[in-house]
């Protein structure tokens, strides 16, 4: 007899093994594609995946099987750079970074020291993640530890692999957002020890950026990173031409933006910076030399006017470029989204984003720069079971767009571009299924 958790789903099946390279065609070894698919779960990890045709005579008689033929499994979307809390301010018109800010994320974010509201902010932010496809995040909480608890609770009541931490802010901020210096600090290490490591959830130490923080909070949070390198950390970087002004004004010792979080030792392999499009190459590849991070936020950067990130000048020095959505300055949580905006920030800048190149950063890329590679981000034996079914004819103009497709990569293209949350069937993480496509 199987066990409830056993299950097999034949359908085509898409994953990625290397970097494809920036080519028309993914580079040899790069793509693991499978036309008719079969994926076998065994309590929560992928068990086995092959041929159904080869894999069929090897299933225990018994075992349940899924017949998804006609539709593509990929392996979970991955978010490098969210905010949860700036949910219900998507879509604010009409500013800049700096005043973004002022208008509506600090005000939204004071609303966060009520563990009601993150409740039920948490719950509606997984539910729109998991009906987009996205099974795993790196998320911005508030400054609230509240904020916190109620996001890992909801995140280990559904089973997800999910990175998240307290926003550290001990200045230039709304007083209900400060945190005191040595406070905020205190409260991430009880954090830590309540949730990090637990489940399927990861810390992340949470500088919001380096105007907010003063050097001493910094240090602190540099502290914390060394002492334990299990921990992640996120923060902002060169994200408006405005930010980049104020940084040299408040950190006048520091020669750029990227050396203040230096000094506080900050920068290393589990480090993420999002947005990053006023670098010079000697800081990119400062970047590179320490196996940090950049989050390309493309709808985010066109939505506040910030800038165009330059793709193609990170990957020359070996940079990791990571994708994500950032949610309340960008227009849609959808990983497809993202990387329609990719595409068109790249052909402003001469450096078009290939289907191959974007799905595999939104998969496999995004987990090798999280460290998370050995858990999600492939579909391979052992894996944790977070997928995402796709139906290539969600809609009709993808139905018809698909029906004058010729080889997979057209099709790639074309679901990245025209793509939505109607083109996912179904999301699966911790081998169960999370959302149905009603």
């Amino acid at each position: 007899m199987t066990s409830n958790d056993s299950r097999v789903i034949r359908a085509e099946l898409l994953s990625f093994d290397a970097d494809p390279g920036e080519g028309d065609t993914p580079a040899e070894g790069s793509v693991r594609h499978i036309e008719d698919g079969a994926l076998w779960l065994e309590d929560g990890r992928i068990h086995a995946i092959d041929d159904y045709v080869r894999l069929a005579p090897t299933l225990p008689a018994d075992i349940e099987v899924i017949d998804h033929r006609g539709k593509l499994i990929m392996p979970g979307f991955i978010d490098s750079h969210v905010h949860y809390v700036q949910l219900e301010i998507m879509a604010s018109y009409g500013r800049q970074l700096l005043d973004w800010l002022n208008e509506y994320t600090f005000p939204e974010e004071c609303a966060f020291a009520q563990r009601e509201r993150a409740d039920v902010i948490s719950n509606a932010f997984l539910d729109e993640m998991l009906r987009v496809g996205t099974t795993t995040a790196q998320v911005f909480c508030s400054s609230h530890p509240t904020s916190v608890e109620a996001f890992f609770s909801a995140c280990r009541q559904r089973d997800l692999r999910m990175l998240a931490g307290k926003v550290l802010m001990d200045r230039n901020a709304p007083e209900a957002l400060c945190d005191d210096t040595h406070g905020g600090i205190h409260d991430t290490e009880r954090l830590i020890g309540n949730w990090h490591g637990t489940a399927r959830l990861g810390y992340s130490l949470t500088p919001r950026f380096a105007p907010t923080s003063t050097r001493e909070q910094l240090d602190a949070t540099g502290g914390l990173l060394r002492n334990d390198p299990s921990l992640w950390l996120q923060t902002h970087l060169s994200e408006n031409p405005g930010e980049l002004d104020w940084v040299a004004e408040l950190f006048p010792k520091s020669r750029d933006y990227l050396e203040v979080y230096e000094q506080s030792d900050l920068v290393g392999p589990r480090s993420t910076f999002a947005h990053g499009i006023h670098l010079d190459q000697g800081m990119r590849r400062r970047l590179a030399d320490r196996g940090a991070n950049l989050a390309f936020c493309p709808s985010s950067n066109l939505f506040l006017g910030s800038g165009l990130f330059n793709r193609q000048a990170a990957r020359e020095v070996g940079l990791n470029v990571t994708y994500a959505s950032d949610v309340g300055g960008g227009t849609d949580l959808s990983g497809l989204a993202t990387l329609k905006a990719a595409y068109q920030v790249g052909q402003l800048r001469g450096q078009p984003l290939t289907a191959w190149q974007g799905l595999y950063g939104l998969t496999l890329g995004n987990a090798r720069a999280l460290s998370l590679d050995g858990q999600v981000g492939r579909l391979a034996p052992a894996m944790e079971a977070d997928f995402v079914v796709l139906d290539p004819d969600g809609s009709p103009l993808m139905a018809r767009r698909h029906a004058r497709c010729k080889t997979l990569g057209e099709r790639l293209f074309a679901l990245m571009m025209l793509g939505d949350d109607r083109n996912v069937l179904e999301t699966w993480a911790g081998g169960r299924r999370q959302h149905v496509r009603e």
